[in-house]
């Protein structure tokens, strides 16, 4: 897997046929009109609003910790994806997305995988983000995650094929939706004359289904359900995308303070009067949520929602306690989760991932730090990760007496060559490794629109794609056939 693979290019260079149209107009364009268009798209943006706060550690989910607010640099360049890969892509999604509803809702019920011994009990009740409040309540058609956020990465085989890997399941509060739907704006608005030339599948339904999806989980009484965005904040590093989601569903973007409980009932605060609220979209960690059950010093929740959420009388999307089945030490069973709840082998395989809680696997991962990437298993957004190949011989020693003094906090995987695929630099047209996060919509039917959010790592060699690591974006094309 160390040889690169290349999304626009073969390994004899040859353009890949479903970069072809594009590769013949992109050599027609003169630099300084792409530095342009470039400049252009900087200031569009930045007159958007399209920002996000840069805090000095990770953010926790209150956003009130103030940051630098800047923009996520936005690549020119599209990753373009052919169709029959596209539908194996979305085959493996649906079928992973699946068994991690069925998992959380197996975890906080009948706990059958705990049972036969397929997860490790302790790694589950005793996981930070394991919810003992949750423990029998039953949620809407049994699904806990309703958007959940899958990053997939490619890398090479030894034939010089590329072969799809997830690296990570986001099913808490997966964000980055609305640099997918604002990156294929400005490609719109800037390059026209390529959606007349290329039949680009659309994504620009994504707040219509994402909106079909949240009324279809509302409680089972309620005819017209009320949706809200739950915010904490202007803080919060990723409050544009709150705000452009409810405006783009047309539903009202509220704060914890507008909320309140009355006998088991959610309301929110309007100029009308107490208005029922029956769908919550939340954007604030479990922590936050509410004061009586969980921190209770957070003013970014209501009082009484974990009692009306217990009571059937409202719905979270996501659900309290999907944390459990995205932390990075639940990532290498999830293969065994498809295979146990639906009796299918994985479509999409997971990255080899080495559990340094297991002695054997922290033994090769302690002769081996200079070769592998090591990560915290609550870790995010790049923070708390070792990459071996490029980290000082000190950062690994540190490293190696963090691993020694606590092994369950970590997991380690190879270094993987991500794919590249061609970017607009200072110095040019140069590779840049990048990775894929669509998001996947769970209500009565699993659904999602063609692609996602392309994440691209802009400094040169790096591995790190995320905004807060200093990776930026792409449009992401699906050609359709």
């Amino acid at each position: 897997m160390k040889v690169g693979f290349d999304e626009m290019r073969g390994a004899d260079g040859a353009v890949r046929e479903h970069y072809g149209g594009y590769d013949r107009w992109l050599a027609e364009q003169p630099p300084q009109v792409m530095r342009s268009r470039r400049d252009e798209a900087e200031v569009i943006f930045r007159r958007v609003g399209i920002t996000f706060a840069v805090y000095g550690s990770k953010d926790d989910g209150a956003g009130q910790n103030g940051g630098t607010e800047r923009l996520i640099p936005f690549d020119l360049i599209p990753r373009v994806i052919p169709a029959h890969e596209w539908r194996e892509l979305e085959r493996g999604l649906r079928q992973r997305v699946t068994a991690l509803n069925r998992f959380l809702h197996d975890v906080y019920h009948d706990q059958e995988i705990l049972k036969a011994g397929i997860v490790p009990a302790d790694q589950v009740l005793g996981n930070a983000q394991y919810r003992a409040e949750m423990k029998g309540v039953e949620v809407a058609g049994g699904i806990y995650s309703h958007i959940a956020g899958i990053d997939i990465v490619r890398a090479a085989n030894a034939d010089g094929s590329g072969s799809y890997y997830v690296l990570e399941d986001n099913l808490r509060v997966p964000s980055g939706v609305s640099y997918m739907l604002e990156n294929r704006k400005m490609m719109m608005r800037l390059f026209p004359e390529l959606f007349s030339r290329h039949r680009i599948a659309p994504v620009a339904h994504y707040p219509d289904l994402l909106l079909e999806t949240l009324r279809s989980v509302a409680p089972a009484a309620v005819n017209d359900p009320t949706v809200v965005v739950l915010t904490p904040g202007m803080y919060n590093s990723a409050y544009f995308e709150h705000a452009f989601l409810a405006q783009q569903m047309g539903i009202e973007l509220v704060e914890g303070q507008d909320l309140f409980v009355d006998d088991n009932f959610v309301y929110m605060r309007t100029t009308q009067g107490p208005k029922r609220v029956d769908v919550i979209y939340r954007r604030v960690d479990d922590d936050f949520l509410d004061p009586l059950a969980f921190r209770a010093d957070s003013t970014l929740g209501c009082e009484g929602l974990l009692g009306a959420y217990r009571a059937g009388n409202v719905t979270l999307s996501n659900a309290i306690g999907t944390g459990v089945a995205d932390d990075k030490s639940i990532y290498p069973f999830v293969p065994k989760m498809i295979e146990f709840y639906l009796g299918e082998r994985p479509i999409l395989q997971n990255v080899p991932t080495y559990v340094c809680r297991d002695p054997h696997d922290l033994g090769y991962v302690l002769d081996h730090l200079g070769e592998l990437v090591v990560k915290e298993v609550h870790g995010a957004g790049g923070y708390g990760m070792l990459v071996g190949p490029a980290a000082t011989a000190a950062e690994i020693e540190d490293f190696r007496v963090g691993l020694k003094a606590d092994p369950n906090r970590y997991i380690a995987q190879p270094t993987l060559a991500l794919s590249t695929c061609p970017t607009f630099v200072e110095s040019g047209i140069a590779p840049r490794h990048i990775d894929l996060r669509p998001f996947v919509l769970s209500g009565k039917t699993v659904q999602m629109v063609p692609g996602g959010l392309t994440r691209v790592a802009l400094k040169e060699g790096s591995l790190v794609v995320n905004s807060s690591q200093g990776g930026g974006t792409k449009d992401t094309w699906i050609l359709e056939a």
